[in-house]
């Protein structure tokens, strides 16, 4: 559920997960730097090598909404920090690796998400398409050589019962896609946070 300051304004959170070296924090900084979503500072933990050692946060507007962004550290051995960023969040948007030889990360940082957040991630019924907590992939690195195809990421998904996940082909370092996946998860959360609204509306009257 979305915070609301004191003026009214809603807060919502996005969270950028997948595994370590995947181009969250490269995807966050195009959001932040090139696309003129975010404001303020942007606040980063990383360690010597550039890896994001607890998150990194920006501060982004679409339309009158104001969205907390936030990216977690991919490396194994940050599960809790991990979990607690991840606390609240109205909108995933995974990075996915495209490398052939990062799919096992891919798919252990992809099983982690589910334990903690797995139903929330899920649509509840077929007749009901939409999850508590929308699902966005980035299949990220499209421009490099040896990357698996979106057909073998898309037949993942649909096995986890993500299948009505939307997959953007991107390349976080030149933008290509990010701001389209990214907006997108942040209308579907608002549409969520309506749609709650709504349904309460209705069981009260």
């Amino acid at each position: 559920m979305p915070s609301r300051r004191g003026d009214g304004t809603l807060v919502f959170k996005i969270c950028f997960y997948g595994p370590s070296l995947g181009g969250k924090t490269t995807a966050l900084e195009w959001v932040y730097h090139r696309e003129g979503l975010a404001s303020g500072d942007m606040q980063q933990i990383q360690d010597p090598t550039g890896r994001t050692l607890f998150f990194d946060r920006v501060v982004a507007r679409v339309s009158n909404v104001v969205f907390q962004v936030y990216t977690v550290a991919g490396q194994r051995r940050h599960k809790f920090q991990r979990q607690t960023v991840l606390k609240g969040t109205d909108a995933v948007i995974f990075t996915w690796d495209s490398l052939i030889d990062q799919w096992g990360e891919n798919i252990w940082s992809l099983k982690e998400l589910l334990k903690f957040y797995g139903n929330k991630l899920i649509p509840p019924s077929p007749t009901d398409p939409t999850p508590e907590v929308p699902l966005v992939v980035l299949a990220n690195k499209r421009d490099l050589d040896d990357i698996v195809e979106i057909a073998k990421i898309r037949t993942v998904l649909d096995t986890a019962k993500l299948n009505h996940t939307l997959v953007y082909e991107t390349i976080a370092i030149t933008g290509i896609n990010v701001k389209r996946a990214f907006v997108y998860a942040a209308r579907q959360a608002v549409l969520n946070h309506y749609k709650k609204l709504s349904g309460k509306t209705m069981e009260t009257a």
